[in-house]
């Protein structure tokens, strides 16, 4: 398949799944914006709304994009606690900078997702690529590369039908 047609296919591929998705639950985008200073002060960072996308592994949806996926933070209040370690330390202030914009306690919201450009994929893109000039997608980063249709198939599936627990 040559650049063009493996894009149409891939445009094709998330066209139909955005119509298998329309009744599926969405999470919450949003920017990390740090706080400005007000009278001196600097006010706490806090994560702003950018929308709503479908959770696909490590693609997000969007009604019009697809974006790679960042980091993924549950909203929640801030309390003051000791941490072992900074990388939790992070993540708690992250949670905290999502309830201080507003994101509901409990709610999901991602942070970091980079739009993919679709007129830029080749064989050393990621998540999406072209391989052998078929469309693919990695699932992890020193995961292999696995078909696109397959992916979706498989990601949709479980949003629709998550396991029991889950």
């Amino acid at each position: 398949m040559t650049g063009p047609d493996a894009i149409a296919r891939v445009e094709e591929l998330l066209a139909a799944a955005r119509s298998r998705l329309v009744d599926a639950p969405r999470e919450r985008l949003g920017d990390l914006q740090e706080g400005r200073r007000f009278l001196g002060i600097p006010r706490a960072p806090r994560i702003v709304d950018r929308g709503r996308a479908w959770h696909l592994g490590v693609l997000l949806l969007t009604d019009e994009a697809v974006l790679s996926t960042g980091d993924i933070v549950r909203s929640r209040a801030e309390v003051r606690r000791g941490f072992p370690a900074e990388s939790q330390r992070r993540r708690a202030e992250l949670a905290a900078a999502a309830e201080r914009g507003g994101v509901p306690e409990g709610e999901t919201v991602h942070i970091g997702w980079q739009p993919v450009d679709l007129g830029a994929l080749d064989d050393r893109s990621a998540p999406l690529a072209l391989r052998d000039g078929e469309p693919a997608v990695r699932w992890s980063a020193r995961g292999g590369y696995v078909p696109l249709a397959g992916y979706l198939d498989e990601r949709i599936d479980l949003l629709q039908h998550p396991p029991e627990r889950a």
